[in-house]
Formats: C-alpha cells, structure tokens, sequence
C-alpha cells in the first residue's frame, strides 16, 4: 500500500478501477465542484483504497465487504497514519460508496457499521527560539539562492504564513517601508500582519539583488518568491527547501513549512501577546482554533509558579 500523502497516478490500476476513479473525480468536479486540492486528496484516497483491493486479488468493486475495508483501516493504523488522515480517508471511500450507489455500479456499501475514528487533538510541533535561529543561519548568503532562501524563511517565521499562502504572495503585498504584509487566506480572506525589520531587510536584499536578476526571465509576474529558473516557487519547493536546512541544521524533529507557523504562535504567546491578536494574524476565524498554540504557554507558566511561588519552593 502507498504511503501517507503519496502522489498516486492512475497507470498502477486495473482498466476497470481506472475508469471507475476517472467517472468519480469527473463527478466531484462537475457535480460538486470541488477545489483542486480537496479533488487531488480524494483521487488519492480512493486510488489507495483500490489498489489495496488489487493486492488482495479484488479486481471488481462489487465483491468488496466490510471485513476488507476494515483491514485497509487496520493496515492504515500499523503504518501510523494519523487519526485525522485516517478519518479523511474513511470519509473519502465513504463519498466514493454514495456516488457508485447513486449510478447503480454496486448494490451495497461496504462501510455499513464502520465508524469514524475518534480525532484526538494533535498538539503541534513546536520549534524552540534557538532551533528556529539554527534554521535562519542556514543560506549561503554568498549565493543567490542563500539569499532567497534566507528572505523566504525569515519571511515564513515572521509572519506564521501559511505556504499557500506564501506562493501566491505578490511583491505589492509587502509593504516593505511600511512593515506590513497582505495576506490572502482561505477565501480569499484578505489579513494585515506586521513584519519585522529583519525580515523586511532580508525581503528588501533578496528583491534588489536576486529577484531582479530571476524575473528578467518573465515567467513570474508579480509573484514575490521565485524558482532559480524565473518561475513561482510551489508549496513542494518550499517544503524541500525548508526541509534540506533543518537537515543541514542538525535538528531531530519533524518539520514542515506548518511547523514554523505553529513555532511563530507559541512564541508570540510565550513572549506575552495576547490570544486576540495571534489569532488575527494567524487568519483564525474562530480563537478556538488558535487556543490549541497555548498548550507551551501553559506548561511554562506552570512551570513559572513552580519554581519562583514560595508555596512551591522546599521545605515552605
């Protein structure tokens, strides 16, 4: 079975999978129009699912029973999938289920009787300050590239922009003299979020000294970070980017381009700002969403009282 986030392509799977997957995504974008990347997961999703029926010799949709998909959901579980991945992958061959019923393909659902997997609330990985300042330390800065980087990455922990958010930032969105940045979020959602001076710095250098050299190339409009050859970077770029200084930093955690996002929340918090105002910058359209970054604001004011509250000191 595929791995976790794999990109799957359709020339793995029998004629008749394939045609089914075809109709389904066709179905999704016509019938329900979803966006691209709900799409993308759902071809994933269910490619797995038929390529887990294959590997049992399952070549017709109709002969699937429940005992098989529990199986996928157990074999899920041993790879150590994540319960809110496993919970989207249920629900997408739930989705698939109702449009093959729909069109008569099979005359029952295999997923009768299985549950959801509860969804515990995953806290985020957390970057320490001295591990963030490692990661920023990396670019070459002798090389155009270093320097791209460099801006890029002082850019991201600034201002915990999302990476879709960061690919689709134009050059007029950051206001470099004012210290501002817009950003555009889920819906279009326009946020003002202050910048630093050392990342309006970095983001000044970067699009006098490079930039400037790389859209001469034309192929990137207005689009503020640019691939060496003149075109926009991708979300995969950057998470390769990121991904080869935390190696080159010698940091044993797991980090994504989300991962300095969360490190920018719980900063802001641990340095005093107020839950309000990280939320506004964050995009958050409901705080509750942003109260799950004061997991380490509270362990450290808990730790706080315990070592300075005299009811808390030895031998009180």
């Amino acid at each position: 079975m595929k791995n976790e986030g794999e990109i799957l392509s359709l020339s793995e799977l029998n004629p008749t999978y394939k045609i089914l997957l075809d109709r389904f995504i066709d179905y999704l974008i016509l019938d329900r129009g979803l966006s691209p990347n709900t799409r993308d997961a759902y071809f994933n999703d269910i490619k797995r699912f038929l390529l887990f029926l294959e590997d049992r010799d399952i070549q017709d949709i109709s002969a699937c029973q429940v005992r098989d998909v529990q199986d996928l959901i157990a074999e899920m579980n041993e790879m150590g999938m994540a319960s809110s991945s496993l919970a989207r992958n249920i629900s997408s061959v739930r989705m698939f289920y109702r449009y093959l019923l729909g069109e008569d393909l099979v005359e029952q659902d295999a997923l009768t009787g299985i549950e959801m997997p509860k969804r515990g609330r995953k806290l985020p990985t957390v970057l320490e300050i001295r591990e963030v300042e490692r990661i920023l330390d990396q670019p070459d800065l002798n090389q155009p590239k270093g320097v791209r980087d460099k801006a890029l990455l002082e850019l991201m922990y600034a201002t915990g922009i999302r990476v879709s958010e960061l690919v689709h930032l134009n050059q007029s969105d950051v206001l470099l003299e004012e210290g501002f940045a817009r950003i555009f979020g889920k819906g279009r959602k326009e946020r003002i979020v202050p910048v630093g001076d050392i990342a309006i710095t970095w983001v000044k250098t970067y699009c006098q000294t490079v930039r400037s050299l790389l859209a001469k190339k034309g192929l990137g409009g207005d689009v503020l970070f640019l691939s060496m050859r003149g075109r926009p970077l991708t979300r995969i770029a950057v998470w390769k980017i990121l991904k080869a200084y935390v190696l080159h930093a010698d940091i044993d955690k797991e980090v994504s381009p989300h991962t300095l996002r969360h490190s920018f929340a719980t900063h802001l918090l641990e340095g005093g700002a107020d839950l309000r105002s990280v939320q506004e910058m964050l995009g958050h359209v409901d705080i509750a969403t942003t109260q799950i970054y004061t997991h380490l604001d509270r362990e450290y004011l808990k730790e706080v009282i315990q070592t300075f509250h005299p009811r808390e000191q030895e031998g009180f």
